[in-house]
């Protein structure tokens, strides 16, 4: 089992873990891969290849994502059979939990292992809200409860090596999106409690709170955007064509059409797209068949809401948008793109 350990301007944190995991534990295959820290960090990396890792170095910082890619690819060149475990450098991943994610990737092949943490005890209040607003924004994208989305301690098959390689981002979100599209890719998770470790208030994390949860929750935010203005379209419509025939379905009918197209081929184009050429045979259909679903649960609440209840038009298509919005989004994620 090899360990990869992505680093950006370590301190003697990283040798400590080295020398537990080597020592205390009988570990013998540690990656280290240095991204761009600098002459300033050499003799820490000098360090850890003479305790026996191997160190990868990025001539600038790149990305975690992007370190985490230069090791995949290093253990599937020379021959890594056993599987990954990745760990970060800072001190707050323990030894003898590292071991059970290793013990835990060779008893589920084929899955991911997260290191989920418990968050008791004394947590950073910026990592408490963070890791609660990306479990909720995960949990309503794939519809997969997670309790802990943003641990760094993970475990791979090394048949997913290739699979890591091509999944997109370079820096914090490539860990978001590595779960995001891991059901689609046919990987199930498996969730092992760790300790939960915060040094100094998690002074070290290099993690910039606005850019990169700007970049995790991206894929989410492409979603809302594209939504937002199919809705908006929709409710210009829906008041138009009420007001031009004085029909609810009409109205409910011929919105839906005009903004689903909309946002069909916005979704297709920017939203779900990864890079990959997304086939219209395939996603039209399905696209169009939810939009059925959708219409039809739109009216039933529309009518539910406007016409039964008595609520305003106006509230009543807030209320509906509301609750089919999280519905939408997993089937288009799950099924349809």
């Amino acid at each position: 089992m090899t360990i990869l350990i992505p680093s950006y301007e370590p301190d003697e944190r990283l040798l400590t873990l080295i020398h537990h995991l080597k020592e205390e534990t009988g570990v013998a295959s540690i990656l280290i891969v240095d991204d761009g820290s600098g002459e300033q960090y050499k003799a820490i990396f000098e360090s850890a290849a003479e305790a026996g890792c191997t160190v990868l170095r990025h001539t600038v910082n790149k990305g975690k994502g992007s370190a985490l890619k230069t090791g995949f690819d290093y253990v599937r060149q020379h021959g890594g059979h056993d599987g990954v475990v990745c760990a970060d450098s800072d001190g707050q991943h323990l030894p003898e939990d590292i071991l059970k994610i290793t013990d835990a990737v060779r008893k589920n092949r084929n899955h991911i292992v997260l290191g989920s943490r418990q968050f008791t005890g004394k947590v950073p209040l910026r990592s408490r809200f963070g890791n609660s607003a990306t479990r909720m924004v995960y949990s309503l994208a794939t519809g997969k409860p997670i309790r802990d989305t943003q641990t760094g301690l993970r475990g791979y098959s090394s048949d997913m090596l290739d699979w890591l390689c091509e999944v997109p981002g370079d820096r914090f979100e490539y860990e978001m999106n590595m779960l995001l599209e891991a059901p689609k890719a046919g990987y199930d998770f498996v969730e092992v409690p760790i300790e939960t470790v915060y040094l100094e208030d998690n002074k070290s994390s290099h993690f910039r709170p606005l850019t990169d949860s700007a970049r995790i929750y991206f894929p989410f935010l492409k979603f809302c955007t594209s939504s937002g203005f199919a809705a908006v379209l929709d409710f210009v419509l829906l008041f138009l064509f009420q007001w031009l025939t004085s029909s609810l379905l009409i109205a409910v009918i011929g919105a839906r059409v005009i903004s689903s197209i909309f946002n069909f081929t916005m979704n297709r184009r920017f939203v779900f797209n990864d890079g990959q050429a997304i086939s219209i045979k395939k996603s039209l259909p399905r696209y169009f068949s939810l939009v059925v679903v959708i219409m039809i649960s739109n009216y039933a609440l529309l009518y539910l809401f406007h016409e039964s209840i008595k609520i305003p038009l106006f509230a009543a298509k807030l209320m509906t948008e509301a609750l089919l919005f999280a519905f939408s989004y997993l089937v288009q994620r799950r099924f349809v793109y």
